[in-house]
């Protein structure tokens, strides 16, 4: 029995990049096209009625913006996980939407190959970023509050170990190896840290720390 599909759609109002995504997704065995749309009313109109796996979501579009259309989605009571396009890479839009609860960012030039490897990653649960200084990004268009440690108090202290490790970017695999954890330890201390903090992915933790100054 095959796996299922993973269920994408696709929100752009630019005819001519939407064309050339849907040809990419189409020739994806694993992947279905099951809506589009080409602004954010309607994305979050098509999240709550089709209920996409994964939304490729333009950030700038007429009637509501990709960030907040992300924003309702991910608030909302679905699955769907969204991750936004961008032209631009070093973009204070793309850190709101990172706020809002994208699932991750990729510019409008990123590879097909990236693409897809983008839209896999983020169904499985993972964040994922532009092949970009993204600690940078985050650290010029925060706008942080005054440094306050306590905002780590719901978390163990091998949870705030494991925080201040995946704040500085380190995958699982990197912080088990620095912490001598196994791997699986790891991925339910991130789970626990995004409950109790309620953040809605790792670029949301990464963001929290750089807004409540908890990096150097």
């Amino acid at each position: 029995m095959s796996e299922a599909k993973i269920r994408v759609a696709l929100v752009d109002d630019q005819p001519l990049f939407s064309a050339g995504l849907k040809m990419i997704l189409r020739s994806q065995p694993d992947l279905d096209l099951v809506g589009e749309a080409t602004d954010g009313e309607q994305a979050v109109a098509l999240a709550s009625d089709v209920g996409p796996d994964v939304m490729l979501m333009d950030i700038r579009m007429p009637v509501m913006d990709g960030i907040t259309a992300t924003r309702r989605i991910t608030d909302g009571p679905g699955r769907t996980k969204v991750i936004v396009l961008t032209t631009i890479q070093h973009d204070e839009a793309v850190v709101r939407a990172i706020q809002a609860g994208a699932g991750g960012f990729l510019t409008k030039d990123a590879t097909p190959e990236f693409l897809l490897a983008a839209i896999r990653t983020v169904h499985s649960g993972h964040a994922v970023m532009a092949p970009s200084a993204t600690n940078e990004l985050l650290r010029d268009y925060t706008t942080p509050s005054a440094a306050d440690s306590s905002v780590l108090e719901p978390l163990s202290a091998r949870e705030r170990d494991v925080f201040m490790l995946a704040a500085k970017g380190l995958a699982n695999g990197e912080i088990a190896a620095s912490l001598v954890l196994s791997d699986a330890t790891v991925k339910t201390h991130i789970g626990s840290i995004l409950s109790k903090l309620t953040l809605k992915n790792r670029i949301q933790l990464v963001a929290f720390a750089y807004q409540n100054r908890l990096l150097g």
